[in-house]
């Protein structure tokens, strides 16, 4: 898979861009603050999941306009496709000429994967960034799984809502029953896809993580489940997770908010055999998360056939000539895009083309 046409109107600091790219490495370089990362995010958004630096919709449109036009041109599935992407309250899609309902149904349309100095949180900070992860991860290739999750956290967020209401009104308490089996419902089909996917992942990452630390160290990944279940299938996951939130109940309507579930998971990322956010230095930390990153496009390959589009924000200034040249080898036949301040950072690269941005354009 790789993009031909990049169309931009009126994102973030992007007046008006129309940008054609190779089918190798596309080199994004000058100043900071100039706009290569906006350039990277609006490739992102039409993997239909949100922004990648956490912006709210609104925040991508140009301040001088009220809505933000997008057109990627790309070739995938072994045809020339082409998306749509308006922002005006809210996203709206087009897909090879056919509107879509939601955001949602654009996922697993353009495959891409995303690294940039925000995804070191992947390894620093809490659980909430590894949920996510593996979220955004399945979604793209299980674009049903955004549905559960999104129909979970409504369930999640009612059930809140009573657990409130319970404390002050008893005769309430019996209904927690329905959406407790609606939360282990859909937390059973969250769990089991998070368990597989892990499982998947870890394969390549911890691969890819001997080849940059040539081998002196070892990446290990485990899913962290409140309710583990003998088997692991949906129906015992589903039973196991509705007796978790029953007897969680007394202490839920204390606080108001449900303890247990999916939403309190965690990935646990460690180097040999200790918490690589507790122990790891920078370098290993750094290096966890490109494995990880790395490994979901492993992953998306190896599930749909198409080598995904590798977007790489501000990656390689930061690391060592062995590392780089690690990396670098890892994307080969990839179509690539990489943002820097200097080109001369990824001067081991010898075929490609360069933009060179200033002030939102292309100069």
């Amino acid at each position: 898979m790789y993009v031909t046409t990049l169309e931009v109107k009126h994102f973030r600091n992007i007046e008006e861009e129309v940008l054609s790219f190779c089918d190798g490495v596309n080199i994004i370089y000058g100043d900071n603050a100039q706009g290569k990362t906006n350039l990277i995010e609006a490739i992102w958004l039409f993997t239909g999941c949100r922004s990648f630096r956490g912006a709210k919709d609104a925040e991508c449109i140009h301040f001088n306009h009220a809505k933000a036009s997008l057109s990627l041109d790309f070739f995938g599935e072994n045809r020339e496709q082409n998306m749509l992407l308006e922002i005006e309250n809210g996203r709206k899609f087009v897909c090879n000429g056919v509107k879509l309902k939601s955001a949602s149904k654009a996922i697993g349309q353009f495959l891409a994967v995303v690294f940039s100095p925000v995804h070191l949180s992947l390894v620093k900070d809490g659980p909430y960034e590894r949920r996510r992860f593996l979220d955004v991860a399945i979604s793209q290739l299980k674009p049903n799984y955004a549905i559960a999750l999104s129909n979970y956290n409504k369930a999640v967020a009612e059930r809140n809502i009573l657990l409130k209401d319970v404390a002050y009104h008893s005769e309430l308490y019996d209904t927690l029953d329905v959406w407790e089996e609606r939360i282990a419902y859909y937390a059973s089909e969250i769990i089991r896809q998070r368990i597989g996917y892990v499982n998947r992942i870890k394969e390549f990452s911890t691969e890819i993580y001997a080849g940059i630390s040539k081998k002196k160290e070892e990446l290990s990944l485990s899913y962290f489940e409140q309710c583990p279940a003998a088997g692991s299938t949906k129906q015992e996951i589903y039973e196991s997770m509705k007796n978790l939130l029953y007897a969680a109940r007394k202490n839920d309507i204390l606080t108001g908010s449900t303890s247990v579930g999916p939403h309190r998971d965690d990935l646990t990322i460690q180097i040999d055999d200790l918490s690589a956010r507790s122990y790891g230095s920078q370098g290993q930390q750094r290096s966890a998360a490109l494995a990880l990153k790395l490994g979901e496009a492993a992953v998306i390959k190896s599930f749909t056939g198409e080598q995904p589009v590798a977007l790489l924000d501000d990656v390689m200034s930061e690391l060592d000539t062995d590392r780089q040249n690690y990396i670098l080898n890892h994307i080969k036949n990839w179509q690539v895009f990489i943002t820097c301040c200097d080109p001369t950072s990824v001067k081991n690269l010898k075929y490609g083309k360069a933009f060179r941005m200033k002030n939102g354009s292309i100069v």
